[in-house]
């Protein structure tokens, strides 16, 4: 009996510290401690930066062309978790690209920039206090991410056509501030799409 019950005893210790390194890699993974952020906090970090958010997005559709579009998202100053290039109809997805290497080159080289427009994306982006940009109309601009989640504000150079209203105000993943203004949640990989906090 007492070699029964240590065998069990040890089965259900090495169960537990294989349980809690799995949690503790999804957690690491996916961010399982990471903030949810609310539409008021969009709201409230929106009009407190507005300045510095229109200055950015007058700066990225300054600087790319019609015919191309962009998408980068800074993990830190050496790092792009996404750089993605659109140039004529050949769309490129590019991910964890760290500034200083070749790849990087060859992609500031298709858009016509240089490490120090990269460097000044960064500085506008931080006084924005966001994260991340997409060239175009609307123009994203990542706020935060929690997780894989990402939570973006879509800025309109004209007000939203009313045929489009519905699809950007759907209670979910859009929520439609004014006709300039939405904001996006969407999950990733995994998790909902949907805001978790509307008030």
């Amino acid at each position: 009996m007492n070699i029964f019950l240590k065998a069990l005893l040890i089965l259900c210790g090495i169960g537990f510290v294989i349980f809690v390194g799995f949690m503790g890699m999804m957690i690491a993974a996916f961010g399982g401690f990471d903030k949810d952020y609310s539409v008021s906090e969009l709201k409230e970090n929106f009009e407190e930066k507005k300045a510095e958010i229109y200055e950015l997005k007058n700066y990225i559709n300054k600087i790319i062309p019609p015919d191309k579009l962009v998408e980068i998202e800074f993990e830190d100053n050496n790092t792009l978790g996404i750089f993605h290039v659109k140039v004529d109809d050949n769309f490129e997805s590019n991910w964890d690209v760290k500034i200083n290497s070749s790849k990087a080159d060859t992609l500031l080289q298709k858009l016509g920039w240089t490490t120090r427009t990269l460097k000044t994306l960064k500085e506008k982006l931080d006084k924005a206090n966001c994260i991340g940009i997409t060239s175009g109309e609307p123009c994203q601009i990542s706020f935060q991410r929690s997780g894989m989640g990402r939570y973006s504000f879509n800025v309109f150079d004209k007000p939203i056509p009313d045929s489009l209203k519905t699809s950007y105000n759907d209670g979910c993943s859009y929520i439609m501030v004014n006709d300039k203004l939405v904001l996006e949640y969407g999950g990733g990989a995994i998790g909902g799409d949907c805001f978790y906090n509307l008030e």
